[in-house]
């Protein structure tokens, strides 16, 4: 008789149900019935995953005004914190990418995943593009104008112009049919890949500068307005990357004369 081990061992392999498996369903064995029942429910886990890869597929495919046309997806990250760069990317996928099956908005996706992905989706894309968008620039322009520049110039970056853009939450003003998406990145695959791209930039971009000004532990908060990075900004002052249109920061700056690399002056 088969041992419980060589059945666990042997259940490892299956990627689909076969008659063997049905026919496991009468042993009586309570180790064997657990070792099915775990590999069942990992089995519908997977068919999940790849339901919903697809339903994304679909959706960016709705949008395709011919077969075959270039469907773009444009993502940012970084809009809401008080130091940092917006970064925004575009990326054009091909109509079958059953290597980012799993594929899903930055925000849902642990860090070591995302950058993973990153170089996934950099290596099976048709095109992407990554811009970034300096906090002096959003101060010029305010978040949301940079924010809509900075998206803009990524999909102009691309090396194959978009038939259809699918954008997330923002109007664009671009050279193409697009659509405005509320959580697109949750729905379109190729705006979960924009945003994959732009957040794991910027966070590699926040993790840099850290190390030319570690007491704001950019590298922690990304630039979002932590406790600890607001006790750090009111005993040194905001640096050259903080966004001086952003509170507490802006008036931070009416209160205190500070230099740029926020050495207090006076």
């Amino acid at each position: 008789m088969t041992t419980i081990k060589e059945i666990e061992e042997r259940l490892k392999t299956m990627e689909e149900p076969t008659e063997w498996m049905t026919e496991l369903q009468v042993d009586a064995r309570a180790g064997v019935q657990k070792a099915l029942a775990r590999w069942q429910r990992q089995y519908d886990k997977k068919k999940l995953v790849v339901e919903a890869h697809n339903r994304k597929i679909d959706f960016d495919r709705s949008f395709a005004p011919y077969e075959g046309a270039h469907i773009a997806g444009v993502d940012e990250a970084g809009r809401g914190p008080l130091a940092g760069p917006v970064v925004s990317a575009a990326v054009i996928l091909p109509e079958e990418v059953p290597e980012l099956v799993g594929l899903d908005d930055s925000k849902s996706i642990a860090k070591e995943k995302r950058e993973w992905l990153a170089e996934k989706i950099k290596s099976v894309a048709i095109a992407y593009a990554v811009h970034i968008q300096s906090a002096a620039n959003i101060d010029r322009l305010n978040i949301y104008a940079a924010t809509a520049e900075s998206m803009e110039k990524s999909v102009g970056q691309l090396a194959v112009r978009p038939d259809f853009t699918i954008v997330d939450a923002m109007t664009l003003k671009l050279d193409c049919p697009t659509e405005s998406v509320i959580k697109a990145d949750a729905k379109s695959l190729a705006v979960a890949a924009a945003s994959i791209l732009a957040k794991t930039t910027r966070d590699a971009w926040m993790e840099k500068i850290h190390r030319d000004f570690p007491h704001y532990h950019f590298e922690k908060n990304v630039g979002y307005g932590t406790a600890e990075h607001i006790a750090a900004l009111e005993a040194y002052g905001p640096c050259e990357h903080h966004r001086k249109s952003f509170e507490p920061v802006k008036s931070l700056l009416a209160t205190r004369k500070v230099g740029l690399s926020g050495e207090i002056l006076g």
